[in-house]
């Protein structure tokens, strides 16, 4: 799942624990997540999000927002943001999506030198740094790929359902910044739901600009792995287990940054209309008659 979350760093965007009862245990479920190395790549896309919320809100608003309110947005992704605020409902969702079979199943191809590999370059292109991805999402770094090679790595990026798992993240993340800043302003969550409407699925031209880039994600990911660890890990995935991980993983994002969205927003929500409040009141003020 790498490959989504080090997109994510390229976009730049509290959760209700889900009432279904788990599959799993919570404690199933944290093995398989430590073991696929979503810890690390999690926390590895966390680090620039203030620096991207503070981006896309002054793109958002095309450049009107004053420093204080900047400011508060910085602040607010710097204290949602983490990694203890995404695992709680994150691995509830994991839980609720996966079975003993398939945590079994998964755990077995994880500790494979295939499944090893892979977690290992999972998390390094995790870790690379913003103009990296930067450069491999715009095809300016590539790893050389026969044409074999190549349709092996637009497998990988199908079954993994890499494309669909970024644009899920992407809309949550908008729709839920949304729905917490509208809590930060008074509203309950119906209310604050219902003000921003409706949660549509990712529209057509989104889901179409994201193939190349994370085509290319994939390709770069796995360039060192061998040809017959490309072909291990598309039977894992082609698997009913495979199919159900990665569900489960997707689930688990989608959750995830949910929750840290909607507590962003909210925060934002109340700075914004703590410093409209100020604002009110100092232009309420009787100016002071000069002195004789």
């Amino acid at each position: 799942m790498a490959r989504t979350l080090s997109f994510l760093l390229l976009l730049g965007l509290s959760a209700t624990v889900l009432a279904a009862p788990p599959s799993v245990t919570i404690d199933a479920a944290g093995r398989l997540y430590l073991a696929a190395g979503m810890r690390e790549q999690v926390s590895a896309s966390l680090d620039g999000m203030p620096q991207k919320l503070r981006r896309m809100f002054v793109s958002e608003s095309q450049g009107k927002l004053d420093a204080a309110r900047l400011s508060a947005v910085t602040a607010a992704a710097k204290h949602t943001f983490r990694i203890d605020v995404f695992e709680p409902s994150a691995l509830a969702a994991f839980a609720a999506h996966l079975d003993p079979a398939t945590v079994e199943s998964t755990l077995a191809f994880l500790a494979s030198p295939t499944g090893r590999r892979m977690v290992a370059a999972d998390v390094a292109l995790a870790k690379l740094d913003p103009a990296a991805t930067d450069a491999i999402a715009n095809g300016k770094v590539a790893a050389p790929a026969t044409p074999q090679r190549a349709a092996l790595f637009q497998r990988i990026a199908a079954v993994t359902r890499a494309t669909d798992s970024a644009a899920e993240v992407y809309m949550t993340m908008g729709r839920s910044l949304a729905v917490g800043k509208a809590m930060g302003y008074g509203l309950d969550l119906k209310d604050a739901r219902a003000s921003v409407g409706k949660k549509t699925p990712p529209p057509a031209d989104l889901l179409s600009s994201l193939v190349v880039p994370l085509e290319r994600y994939v390709a770069y990911d796995y360039r060192d792995l061998s040809d017959a660890d490309l072909r291990n890990m598309l039977a894992f995935f082609d698997s009913a287990a495979g199919k159900t991980y990665v569900n489960a993983s997707i689930e688990a994002l989608v959750a995830g940054y949910r929750s840290m969205s909607r507590r962003c927003g909210e925060r934002i929500g109340e700075s914004w209309r703590e410093i409209a409040r100020s604002e009110s009141q100092d232009a309420t003020e009787p100016t002071p008659n000069p002195a004789p």
